[in-house]
């Protein structure tokens, strides 16, 4: 098109937020702003919307920021639409009290924009602001009552108005959703109240989203918390399926409530732990997993092995608290092994410490300077991502002075038309 119209570019603009790509969307818009349009408030809506996606989530208060005074600049005729979205990028981006400022500038109000700045005030702890705004809200629905149930169940002090809410709301007529039923048990499991909870499963009975593994690892843990491992077990024992939460929740109530011990006279095992801490790790149960692993020795007498350490480790590294897994290493009570170092090495191969990756793989050439020959390529690796070529080839030059070689991989074409891929080499 020789003259692109605004409703081009609209169009265009739109398609690329819908599609993910971002950044073309905002090349999209520079390039109309150079050839003399003035976006409109379709455009300033889409340009919002396409700053809430993850990899420019960072940037979204200051793409809020300009949105807004483009709106004042040029003034925009806003709309519904365009509004909502600027509460929901101040919101996002934390600073609910810019999201309450154009709140009080709208005139009319829609439930979406309420719930935003609800969900706002509640995830920074402002209770009575939330309560404002969803007392004045008039046209309530399920996500809106979702809001508050949800913040208030996340303090223990305001856990019993998740329940007086969560009655209202049915009152009202609106039926519980999958979140509803998750934030009450939620509440119910920081009230300790077991009767409200068996009320809310009899409820729940009746749905299907009782097979929902989201809903019964919630009761699992709601009933390990009141004292109730049986009725717990009772759920575990009828879910389709599981995942590391529900297995988590049910080893950790045996724990806490002694009844492996006193009433089945069962005792987890190394291996149980082993399973416990890794799961875990995988699923960024840091509290959780140290919990457990503290519980070997003091609730089990079971000394840790090395490898219980080096899932510790592994736990501490993957989510990104490598201070803390290095801590960790050092006030062992036995000197760490070749796993340990490497787990720790691994870590800061992830999350770009040089310095650290440095020590780990020191500390693990001391102890096998020639069978982990994975521990070279880690090290080579975070140097070459921290821009450090020196070191790279000198590392290159020394495990070519000890004979250490990466496996080299091929690959080829089978006749069914797929990829196949194997890597040839020692194990790292």
């Amino acid at each position: 098109m020789r003259q692109p119209t605004l409703s081009a570019y609209n169009y265009m603009i739109s398609g690329y937020v819908k599609h993910g790509f971002v950044l073309e969307c905002f090349n999209m818009v520079r390039k109309l702003c150079l050839c003399g349009e003035t976006p409109d408030k379709f455009t300033l809506s889409m340009i919002l919307k396409g700053s809430t996606i993850s990899y420019v989530e960072s940037y979204s208060l200051v793409i809020g920021k300009q949105v807004h005074a483009q709106v004042i600049k040029c003034d925009v005729e806003g709309d519904d639409v365009l509004y909502t979205g600027l509460v929901d990028s101040y919101v996002k981006s934390g600073r609910v009290d810019y999201a309450r400022r154009v709140f009080d500038l709208m005139l009319e109000r829609s439930v979406v924009c309420s719930t935003s700045l609800i969900t706002g005030y509640m995830n920074q702890g402002y209770i009575e602001d939330a309560e404002d705004v969803f007392s004045k809200t008039m046209e309530k629905d399920v996500v809106a009552f979702n809001a508050m149930i949800e913040g208030y169940s996340k303090q223990i002090e305001n856990a019993k108005k998740a329940i007086e809410v969560y009655i209202d709301m049915q009152r009202f007529g609106f039926r519980p959703n999958i979140s509803t039923f998750a934030s009450i048990i939620g509440a119910c499991s920081a009230l300790a109240a077991s009767e409200i909870g068996q009320q809310v499963q009899g409820q729940l009975m009746k749905t299907e989203l009782i097979e929902h593994v989201k809903i019964a690892s919630a009761l699992i843990d709601m009933y390990s918390k009141c004292g109730l491992v049986e009725d717990a077990r009772r759920v575990f024992d009828h879910m389709h399926e599981k995942n590391v939460f529900s297995w988590t929740s049910m080893i950790d109530g045996y724990g806490k409530n002694g009844i492996m011990q006193e009433d089945h006279h069962i005792v987890p095992n190394y291996v149980t732990f082993l399973s416990a801490l890794s799961a875990c790790a995988h699923s960024g149960l840091v509290v959780k997993g140290r919990e457990i692993f503290e519980s070997m020795e003091r609730d089990y007498y079971m000394k840790p092995r090395m490898e219980h350490y080096a899932c510790m480790v592994d736990l501490f590294g993957r989510s990104g608290s490598l201070n803390q897994a290095l801590e960790f290493v050092i006030n062992m009570t036995e000197s760490p092994d070749s796993d340990v170092w490497a787990a720790l090495l691994s870590s800061c191969r992830v999350h770009g410490d040089v310095e650290l990756a440095n020590l780990a793989a020191n500390e693990l050439f001391k102890l096998s300077s020639g069978s982990r020959p994975g521990a070279y390529v880690a090290l080579s690796n975070a140097l070459a991502d921290a821009g450090r070529w020196d070191g790279v080839s000198e590392l290159r030059e020394i495990m070519k002075f000890r004979g250490i070689s990466k496996g080299t991989g091929f690959s080829w074409v089978g006749s069914d038309g797929s990829l196949k891929a194997f890597f040839a080499g020692q194990q790292t």
